[in-house]
């Protein structure tokens, strides 16, 4: 009799397996994708080698807003191409994290940064305080890498429809929009790159929090016309 259990669990553990595979793939596309920090553009908000969860669903739901902080993909050139991806057994062992999502794809590149301006928004380095100014409102960042200003370069844009300006919390760090303004998209970040909004970092533990948007821009309105 127990014989006869032990055969029928081991012939479950496939079908489990492949249900496992189903859920995880559904998370990934739908649900929640993990990502880690590669470099430090968005410190002190996010640290190197920070996992965080990014929320996809919200995308089907409402838009990005200003102050959340948003991973996209790399539509313009914005990155170094990837290295060769590693062989044998540590390159297939990738290879199956990337399929059912706890590491992103290589092929896919990915930047993490915060929206400043949406579609619409005109954006002023800087003002008489050295502070930021979207749609003729100054704002505060407490969460930019103590030391850095809010932009080392002065600038002024306007945002179009479908698109949006994002920044690095290290300033002086994070080759953002303001510095591939020569590209297709002069800076820009199409929406429909947006993987989704970064929600919380989940590793290492001693960093793990809810990723906050910032409160200032997110009171920020549309200029009346």
């Amino acid at each position: 009799m127990r014989k006869q259990r032990k055969l029928s669990s081991l012939g479950e553990l496939p079908l489990l397996v492949v249900v496992a595979l189903v859920v995880s793939i559904v998370v990934k596309t739908f649900l929640i994708q993990f990502f880690y920090i590669p470099s430090g553009s968005m410190e002190n908000t996010l640290q190197v080698n920070d996992r965080v969860g990014v929320n996809k669903i919200g995308n089907f739901f409402s838009e990005i807003k200003r102050g959340e902080v948003v991973v996209f993909r790399d539509s313009a050139g914005w990155l170094p191409e990837p290295d060769p991806a590693d062989a044998g057994i540590v390159g297939k062992a990738k290879s199956a994290l990337v399929f059912v999502g706890i590491l992103p794809n290589p092929a896919k590149q990915y930047l993490i940064k915060r929206v400043i301006g949406v579609g619409g928004d005109r954006i002023v380095c800087c003002d008489a305080t050295h502070h930021l100014k979207v749609n003729n409102i100054s704002v505060k960042e407490p969460y930019i890498f103590k030391g850095d200003r809010p932009s080392d370069t002065d600038f002024e844009v306007t945002v179009p429809k479908g698109f949006i300006w994002v920044m690095g919390d290290h300033r002086s760090a994070s080759a953002d929009s303001r510095f591939h303004t020569d590209d297709p998209h002069k800076g820009m970040v199409p929406l429909s790159t947006v993987t989704g909004r970064a929600t919380f970092v989940v590793w290492p533990l001693k960093n793990a929090k809810l990723i906050a948007a910032a409160s200032d821009l997110s009171k920020v309105t549309v200029t009346k016309k």
